[in-house]
């Protein structure tokens, strides 16, 4: 078949048209040890299960796949493979070609060009996603054998629609990482071999909820129901799913009644209560842990590229930036906002201190957020830039790289009941809001309000509306839903409540709290850090003293401190380390180090400080802050309490002047200079050191770098061979099919040319000896050595067989040949000589066939002398002799064209006999020829008078018996003229 021609075959299947009810579609992914995999779930699979079944797999994009050729062996639905705009239909099976990645919409399959290497192309995930928003609930995703996280996401998305997942057994699978890693995203939910699979998918297509079928959440005892399963859950889980909207929840429980095979929602409350595993999988259900880095790229493309820059544009240096990504299930978008942060400073060319909170319901949600590891299926939503920027190649995963992950922090919380974050620059919750009932909704958004700096930015999904809060957010983007926070512009507007699920239990019908007992939380206020510090210090018995943040940036100063500080040479710098006097820097730095690993007050004692003109004597206090919820960590204060009369005492210049002093104080003094100096020269080195060894640690970076960027690389190549020897198993386990086939059908080849006696000889275009049947043995002298060998050096038992020569006329003409020969015995064979044809239609040599005739010979000779013998006797004979079939003529001797007097007897040949029988006679020669031909008896001796062709009548003596001639009923007569 032409490629043309399978083409146009494959364009009738698009004409197929599936019936209108939604009908569940089985993405089936694989890679390497897939097509055992998938021969064992379609051998056990009924071919009218009414589902459409969509396959997956790495293939070799050189290679043609003769998969649907092995899956059509192993069941009896139609095969086909995928072409584009190809529209599905129950009980078909649609296979990927090479080299392509698929999708559906609108229940047609669309084909695309391959946009990655290989290695990174990721086709199921894509599948899988586009199969969750197409069929929704009716999607069912299986993950088979394979390497790699290629599945993982994608099966997220179809649990994210209700969808069904199944996963492999990794004991059954040939390779288990795509099994394990699809089991350990927690959303399968059948782990079985392929062929159990089966048996679980026609369950679940028997207790399916029909699209037709009226919903649970329509019938009259859910709302019930519902308050019963709303209560067990918060027993069970503390958390409150009554504000959640109800057809989300009505078909997450529909889900699990039909995996559970219950059809009353009473039933399964009481299963609900019974089980308790029953009741964490239905809570993790209800979660719906749905997310990906970049959801919406041109959305966050226009926040970088746009709404960011303006937002920072005026802000300073070193600005906190504050975020908040409430559900951000497994840490994906939070992570998303953090780079893109990270690539709008860049772009700036500033510095801001970003921190962003990422909080969420599900704990182990959060525990993979902060892990920050996810499987290299996420190729597909990153750009290759970032995923080289920004991420950590480990083994099969990718880790977040620490400059995004320090920008982020994640934690447990109940944004219904747990307080907010406040001061935020931006706020993304996308696609939360649409799992929330309208009051909820209502009384979150004004929460999200609160929350905002002014003109600090709401960033919703695509889905999702501000609803009736028009008046507190402008409209930036309508399309990509971001929003920029307004002035409360209504002074009625009522205030916020804490916590939500109280204010909106407490409100009245119109969602409004109940006047009569309001119950608002306490609001939370940030006070900045000068005026919270002013105000303490002020209202305090302090010494001079200095705030100062963990890397001895001077924060904020109370007193004169001018006695211990002095601006430092050369650029303006506000660090306490760099700005102290002589003398005091040594304690300082020793102070500092303690109170980073112990972090308790560290006091020293008796510090001299060289001032101008002589020296004063203090104590040096430094005493850890607690965390004031201002933005800023480790604080610390920095007291300088001078010891009153230190002066005097120690003999110290005073303000009078200064006194004599002794010898021994002056040589005191003199080695205490010498030790100061060989103090500050051992200081000096000391920094200098520092300085190389910052230098040597830049250049360890610097290398540490190139090592990271030459381990990227092979990290890329590695997963290139990986990729080739996945397509590679996969291609080996076809050509081995294949293989196995062909040595099938090679074996039923020599069975049959051995049954059939014929013997045969293969030459290739050279006429050298291919191969040949344990018959050809008896012709020629031929051994399994010979092969390769030409034929002409064979000796053979033919007379008179010119074999070359007719070999290459035939080659020439391409036309076959057929002979006689005979070999010395006297046996006579049928040589046939054609050419040997390749499935692409090329002459490749050709086949000689030798088909023992003897006896057939032996039998047409036998005939042939009896033919010539019958005819001798008939023709001869002295009494006449002729043949009637279907009351005709068929055959007359010379004497009966005699006694009927005709000169040619083609004359009567054909001539109905009943019409040459005198009337006298007609019926009973009527009567005669029914016995013959009709109860096939013979006819004795009857006298009939005839016809001649003059017309003359004649009486005849006849006898007659039945025959068979040419293929008809006949009678063979004899006549002779009445004596």
């Amino acid at each position: 078949m032409t490629k043309k021609t399978r083409t146009a075959k494959q364009n009738e299947n698009k004409t197929i048209e599936p019936p209108a009810e939604n009908f569940p579609v089985v993405g089936i992914g694989a890679s390497a040890g897939g097509l055992q995999a998938f021969e064992e779930f379609f051998s056990a699979m009924p071919a009218d299960s009414g589902l459409a079944f969509v396959l997956i797999t790495h293939l070799d994009p050189s290679q043609i796949s003769i998969l649907p050729e092995l899956i059509q062996k192993k069941t009896g639905m139609k095969v086909f493979q995928a072409v584009d705009h190809m529209t599905i239909a129950p009980n078909h099976v649609y296979i990927i070609p090479p080299n392509r990645n698929l999708a559906i919409y609108k229940g047609n399959l669309q084909l695309f060009e391959v946009d990655k290497p290989r290695g990174t192309n990721m086709p199921i995930d894509s599948f899988l996603r586009s199969l969750a928003q197409d069929r929704g609930n009716g999607a069912i995703a299986i993950i088979l054998s394979g390497t790699g996280t290629d599945g993982t996401l994608g099966i997220r998305a179809i649990k994210g629609e209700a969808g069904l997942v199944m996963v492999q057994d990794p004991q059954t699978a040939g390779f288990d990482g795509m099994p394990r890693n699809a089991i350990a995203t927690g959303a399968a939910d059948y782990v079985l071999s392929p062929r159990r699979m089966t048996e679980k998918l026609s369950e679940y297509v028997r207790y399916r909820r029909p699209a037709g079928k009226k919903s649970v959440s329509n019938d009259e005892k859910m709302a019930g129901a519902l308050q019963k399963i709303y209560h067990l859950l918060r027993t069970a889980t503390s958390r409150d799913f009554s504000q959640y909207k109800r057809n989300t929840i009505c078909r997450r429980i529909e889900r699990r009644m039909s995996l559970q095979r219950i059809d009353d929602i009473d039933d399964y409350v009481r299963y609900l209560q019974d089980s308790e595993v029953e009741m964490n999988i239905l809570y993790k259900e209800l979660l719906i842990g749905v997310t990906s880095f970049f959801r919406d790229p041109a959305a966050f493309e226009l926040l970088k590229e746009k709404y960011l820059p303006e937002l920072l544009r005026d802000k300073p240096d070193d600005y906190q930036v504050r975020v908040w990504v409430p559900g951000c299930s497994s840490g994906e978008e939070a992570y998303s906002i953090a780079i893109v942060l990270r690539e709008c400073m860049e772009a700036l060319g500033r510095h801001f201190l970003v921190q962003i909170f990422g909080t969420d319901l599900d704990e182990d949600a959060i525990g993979v957020a902060r892990g920050g590891r996810y499987p290299e299926s996420i190729v597909a939503d990153l750009t290759p830039e970032r995923l080289a920027k920004f991420f950590v190649r480990d083994e099969k995963r990718y880790t977040v790289a620490k400059t995004i992950r320090e920008m982020v922090v994640f934690a447990v919380q109940d944004i219904i009941k747990d307080p907010p974050f406040t001061k935020l620059d931006l706020l993304c919750c996308r696609n939360l809001l649409i799992y929330f009932g309208p009051q909820l909704q209502d009384k979150l958004l004004p929460v999200f309000h609160y929350s905002l700096k002014p003109n600090g930015l709401l960033f919703l999904g695509s889905s999702e509306t501000i609803g009736h809060t028009s008046d507190i957010f402008a409209v930036l983007d309508k399309k990509w839903k971001i929003f920029k926070r307004l002035p409360a512009s209504s002074p009625d507007r009522p205030p916020v409540y804490f916590p939500l699920a109280e204010a909106i239990e407490s409100a009245g019908p119109a969602g409004q709290p109940d006047k009569g007992n309001p119950q608002p939380a306490e609001q939370s206020r940030e006070v900045r850090m000068e005026k919270l510090l002013k105000t303490v210090l002020a209202h305090s018995d302090m010494p001079p003293c200095v705030i100062v943040d963990g890397s001895a940036n001077i924060i904020y100063v109370h007193g004169r401190t001018g006695r211990y500080l002095e601006p430092a040479e050369g650029e303006v710098s506000s660090n306490l380390l760099e700005m102290a006097r002589p003398g005091l820097r040594p304690g300082l730095i020793s102070a500092f180090r303690r109170m980073a690993t112990e972090r308790r007050e560290i006091i020293l004692k008796k510090l001299r400080i060289e001032e101008s003109g002589g020296y004063c004597e203090l104590n040096l206090v430094i005493r850890p802050l607690p965390d004031l919820q201002i933005g800023l960590r480790s604080l610390m204060m920095v007291i300088f309490d001078e010891v009153a009369g230190a002066r005097e005492r120690a003999g110290w210049p005073s303000p009078s002047g200064r006194p004599e002093k002794s010898e021994e104080v002056k040589r005191l003094e003199d080695d205490l200079q010498y030790t100061r100096e060989n103090l500050q020269i051992t200081i000096e080195e000391l920094e200098t050191s520092n300085e190389e060894l910052k230098s040597a640690n830049e250049e360890l970076q610097s290398t540490n770098e190139e090592l990271q960027s030459t381990n990227e690389e092979m990290e890329t190549s590695k997963e290139e061979l990986q990729s080739l020897n996945e397509e590679s198993v996969t291609v080996n386990a076809e050509l081995q099919s294949r293989i196995d086939e062909l040595v099938a059908a090679n074996d039923d080849i020599r069975n049959l040319l051995d049954a059939t006696d014929i013997a045969t000889i293969f030459l290739d275009i050279n006429l050298d000896v291919r191969r040949f049947t344990p018959k050809s043995t008896e012709l020629f002298h031929l051994t399994g050595a010979d092969i390769d060998r030409p034929i002409e050096h064979f000796a053979t038992t033919l007379k008179d067989v010119r074999l070359v020569e007719k070999a290459r006329t035939v080659l020439s003409d391409l036309s076959p040949h057929e002979s006689e020969a005979e070999d010395h015995k006297g046996r006579r064979y049928r040589m046939r000589v054609r050419p040997y044809r390749t499935s692409n239609n090329v002459i490749a040599g050709v086949v000689i066939t030798f088909e023992n005739i003897s006896k057939y010979r032996e039998l047409v000779d036998a005939l042939t002398e009896s033919e010539t013998l019958w005819r001798g006797l008939v023709e001869n004979a002295p009494m006449g002799i002729f043949i009637v079939t279907d009351g005709r003529f068929a055959y007359l001797n010379p004497s009966a064209q005699q006694l009927f007097g005709i000169g040619d007897r083609d004359e009567m040949l054909e001539m109905r006999v009943l019409d040459r029988v005198h009337r006298d006679s007609h019926t009973l020669l009527s009567n005669q020829l029914d016995t013959l031909t009709i109860e096939k008896k013979p006819v004795a001796a009857i006298e009939v008078k005839w016809l001649r062709l003059d017309g003359q009548p004649v009486e005849m003596v006849i006898s007659a018996t039945p025959v068979f001639y040419r293929k008809k009923d006949g009678a063979l007569f004899f006549v002779r003229e009445k004596l």
